[in-house]
């Protein structure tokens, strides 16, 4: 079992791996490979899901009256994440201590903010099809030379063993 929040991991948490996931399947690569480094190195999992329902932000007033909205946004996130860690953490007969944290905001500044005084952010690649998989999606790539720790980006599984398939 595991902790599931409304909010980032408090700033005085135990430093551990941070991963981001949506529910996609780059996302749960990543919280494999997350899985992985927080056991090799007993530390926890910092999950991050963020919803993001208007990112250019509301007029004033609006926020009350989409509220329901929001709520329902944050309950579908909340289902859909917790049967990915769910399956993810079925493949890990002993995993580490993991929680989620579940919040309303821009997914880059929420792992941004998380990012702080952690071992690892893990993120998945972008991958959807063809020259894109090879790509790092805007979240990754702004990530990548924003966060305050070092990030592991997950390729797709196909794209993991190129270099060892080309020169077979």
């Amino acid at each position: 079992m595991y902790l599931v929040s409304r909010q980032l991991p408090d700033a005085n948490a135990t430093p551990g791996v941070v991963v981001g996931v949506d529910g996609s399947d780059g996302s749960l690569w990543a919280l494999d490979r997350a899985v992985d480094e927080a056991a090799a190195h007993g530390l926890p999992v910092y999950v991050v899901a963020s919803v993001n329902p208007a990112p250019s932000g509301y007029t004033p007033g609006m926020a009350d009256l989409v509220q329901e909205s929001i709520e329902r946004l944050i309950g579908g996130m909340s289902e859909v994440v917790v049967r990915g860690v769910d399956a993810v953490l079925a493949r890990h007969p002993d995993p580490p201590r993991l929680s989620l944290h579940i919040i309303l905001g821009n997914p880059v500044e929420a792992l941004l903010t998380a990012s702080v005084r952690h071992h690892t952010l893990v993120l998945g690649a972008r991958g959807n099809g063809g020259f894109a998989r090879l790509l790092l999606g805007s979240v990754a790539s702004t990530l990548t030379h924003h966060a305050s720790c070092p990030v592991l980006i997950v390729p797709a599984p196909e794209y993991r063993d190129v270099g060892a398939r080309s020169h077979s």
